[in-house]
């Protein structure tokens, strides 16, 4: 099978686990939410993106270095990597529990500081299933993963809603969070025949490292993004506005799905056409395109709808969460036009350049945040999303210095269509015309019979 038809498969997998557990995803969290309130989500809102940024600066994209290292595929490799993250893991406990007075004394939600240690516990579970995942996505086995992953999604919520509907708030997500954990522990390990062994050696470790710190450094800063939520909004706000924010962040990555499976494979993918650069501008294109085709609708039709559904649905109580979705949505749109160029430069072992890409989002979004949530509070938080828009510029530069300028002519022409789309309540409604304009044109029908044609024959492959 060439590499084509196994990243066409891989996606069928991946989009298919994404599309079942958004529909999971959003049946749980109006459950949830309507039982336990915005005040009980926010607070555990708040401890788990900082629990979040904890987890994923302690992975020390090890994960990464697994998943696109050239060479054999050794057990030893696999065998460094748990060590060195289980002791990576147990540190990261031990600062996190010595930091959680000064999270606690910051971030001044009543009720934060048992929720983060409990969390924060759970980290050697959380980075040990990463070596067996790893290796499973190594071989482009998407299958297993999509389907481990979605039998911990109905674990979660299987454990979650009970304490919730129990009278247990927070807490029951914090339980539900463990057992989802627990579950792809047991689960990819299985899944991937792996069984660990402890094993040090320095210079195994140094190459991991090598590559990892410069990964690691970008994701760190970009991971900074969910912090803005729980530090700014929460001690601006308080705990409501968080879970406010966070809500309508859940429904656009939920419905970013395919954004999400696209990313995952394109890591892989992209890193097989190294040697190739006019092949890889070609696919950051056609990509760009997809992404955005696939996007867009969803994010427009909630924008449309939610008004008159979210209420309705989680509570008038909720109703704010549309204030704020169309900004996040958009920024999530125009990220879609970008995130492959982060794949490419990764691929091509540029990790710095992306770390000052990130460092200018984020410096950005903090700053501008920091500015307006306080003088126009949740809308504040919408215009930071939107003015992030802007680092894109740096990621489109060294795009075109070390690979080449992809074709943004016709991914360009359906983001303004669609993200003018999001704001008819703020606009006009007007902004359908663009969307119906744009659905129509010759080149979206083809882009649209195409990947139609290419899923059934990746869903016939498999």
């Amino acid at each position: 099978m060439n590499l084509r038809s196994q990243v066409l498969r891989g996606g069928v997998y991946l989009a298919i686990r994404q599309g079942m557990g958004m529909i999971i995803s959003l049946a749980g969290v109006l459950l949830v939410t309507r039982t336990i309130g915005p005040e009980q989500y926010g607070l555990y809102t708040a401890a788990f993106g900082l629990f979040y940024y904890l987890q994923n600066v302690s992975q020390l994209g090890i994960t990464v270095y697994l998943v696109r290292r050239e060479g054999e595929d050794k057990i030893t490799v696999y065998h460094q990597a748990f060590t060195l993250l289980l002791l990576v893991s147990l540190i990261g406990v031990v600062l996190s529990e010595l930091g959680v007075p000064l999270l606690g004394s910051w971030v001044n939600l009543k009720g934060f500081q048992p929720i983060f240690q409990v969390l924060s516990l759970s980290l050697p579970v959380v980075l040990l299933s990463q070596v067996p995942m790893a290796r499973l996505e190594r071989q482009l086995d998407y299958k297993q993963v999509a389907w481990i992953e979605f039998v911990g999604q109905i674990a979660y919520f299987l454990v979650a809603l009970p304490i919730a509907f129990g009278g247990g708030g927070a807490w029951g997500l914090v339980a539900g969070w463990w057992v989802q954990q627990l579950n792809h522990l047991v689960l990819f390990f299985w899944a991937a025949r792996y069984q660990p062994r402890l094993c040090w050696q320095p210079d195994l470790v140094k190459q991991m490292l090598a590559y990892s710190i410069g990964y690691s450094a970008s994701f760190w800063v970009w991971q900074l993004r969910s912090l803005v939520n729980p530090l700014l909004v929460g001690r601006l706000l308080g705990a409501e506005a968080v879970a406010y924010v966070a809500l309508a962040s859940r429904m656009v990555e939920l419905l970013g799905f395919v954004k999400s499976a696209t990313y995952r494979l394109s890591i892989a993918a992209l890193a097989r056409l190294q040697g190739d650069r006019h092949r890889m501008t070609q696919a950051i294109t056609e990509g760009m395109v997809l992404q955005v085709l696939a996007l867009g609708p969803f994010l427009v039709i909630v924008s449309w709808l939610g008004p008159w559904f979210l209420p309705l649905v989680f509570g008038a109580k909720w109703s704010p969460v549309m204030d704020v979705y169309p900004f996040i949505a958009l920024s999530l749109l125009a990220n879609a036009l970008f995130n492959l160029h982060s794949s490419a430069l990764y691929a091509l072992q540029r990790n710095w350049e992306i770390t000052l890409y990130h460092i200018i989002h984020i410096a950005l979004f903090f700053v501008v945040g920091l500015i307006l949530i306080s003088r126009l509070g949740l809308i504040g938080y919408g215009w930071a999303e939107v003015v992030t828009i802007l680092s894109y510029s740096v990621i489109h530069t060294y795009l075109v210095r070390d690979i080449s300028s992809p074709d943004y002519s016709f991914a360009g022409l359906l983001a303004v269509a669609f993200g003018l789309a999001l704001f008819p309540y703020q606009l006009g409604w007007w902004v359908v015309v663009g969307v119906i304009i744009a659905v129509l044109l010759p080149n979206t029908q083809q882009k649209l019979i195409e990947f139609w044609k290419n899923f059934r024959s990746a869903t016939n492959a498999s």
